[in-house]
């Protein structure tokens, strides 16, 4: 059996593959899994909350999958009909197809997606990369997002490049090696003990990086223009100590372009952002107008 190129072997896929299944089994809330087709390939999706809560796409970050939303899926979806979203050449149950970013692609298989799922428009909530992705797709199809609930997005500020460096040498040192990158990119751990769930979050996402091979490639950075053109609800929930991404940065150009977004720079908040939960249920169930 042939490894697919985002992996470095079969017998790793398979690995993340049962790691994966077993995380969402510890699913809190009744929901759906879904599998739709998408000109990308298949797409898995899981469905949680409300059937007449307000629509919510959720878009996990590089290198990660729905299971990212464990922690914080009960809080969504207590009000919010929340469509958590496998990106495709992620390690997820979704096809293994990496298009270039910054290409109509990405834009197109959300086309898909939403048509299958019999979403005329959604709220999109991203994080990190998710949050590029939705950026991408407010700004080519206005017309099919409700509003974008960004976690400390890519794409906005810069990236820390050395960091990157740092994390791929990190690596080659084994299991340690994973943990000190994983903090450094974090930042600011969240304070108090972890939750069950966020424990086994983050032995998987540590168990990930040793049979997956992450995206490399630059990521396009918005231009105040099309950060200006953003014409729906934006929400951006930011950590001043995120360690891969100024989120300083992405404060200042957000509220520069958007005067009317709602941007929270979180000055004790890493990369991870636990306490989000209520401050995005509360924009995506409130009637704004598009600006």
């Amino acid at each position: 059996m042939t490894a697919p190129a985002i992996y470095k072997s079969a017998e790793g896929r398979a690995r993340i593959r049962d790691q994966y299944e077993a995380l969402l089994d510890r699913w809190p809330v009744e929901a759906e899994r879904r599998t739709v087709p998408t000109r990308l390939g298949e797409t898995f999706v899981v469905v949680s909350g409300p059937t007449d809560g307000p629509p919510v796409l959720a878009l996990q970050g590089s290198g990660g999958n729905t299971a990212m939303w464990l922690p914080s899926i009960a809080g969504l979806a207590a009000r919010l009909r929340v469509y958590a979203v496998d990106v495709p050449g992620e390690p997820g149950l979704s096809a293994v197809a990496r298009p270039r970013l910054g290409s109509e692609a990405y834009a197109e298989w959300l086309d898909d997606v939403l048509d299958e799922l019999g979403l005329p428009r959604a709220t999109f909530l991203g994080a990190s990369l998710g949050g590029w992705w939705s950026l991408d797709y407010a700004v080519r199809r206005p017309e099919r997002v409700a509003g974008v609930a960004l976690l400390n997005p890519s794409g906005v500020g810069a990236r820390n490049t050395a960091l990157l460096l740092k994390f791929v040498l990190l690596r080659l040192f084994g299991e340690r090696g994973l943990r000190k990158a994983m903090t450094l990119a974090a930042g600011e751990l969240p304070k108090g003990p972890p939750t069950a769930d966020e424990v086994a979050l983050v032995e998987f996402m540590l168990g990930t990086f040793k049979h997956y091979k992450p995206r490399m490639e630059p990521i396009p950075t918005f231009t105040d223009e099309q950060l200006r053109s953003l014409v729906m609800p934006v929400l951006a929930v930011l950590g001043a100590r995120d360690g891969m991404i100024d989120q300083r940065e992405t404060a200042a150009r957000l509220r520069a372009a958007l005067p009317d977004a709602d941007v929270r720079l979180l000055d004790d908040a890493g990369h991870f952002l636990p306490g989000m939960v209520e401050a995005v249920v509360n924009f995506t169930d409130t009637p704004r107008a598009t600006r």
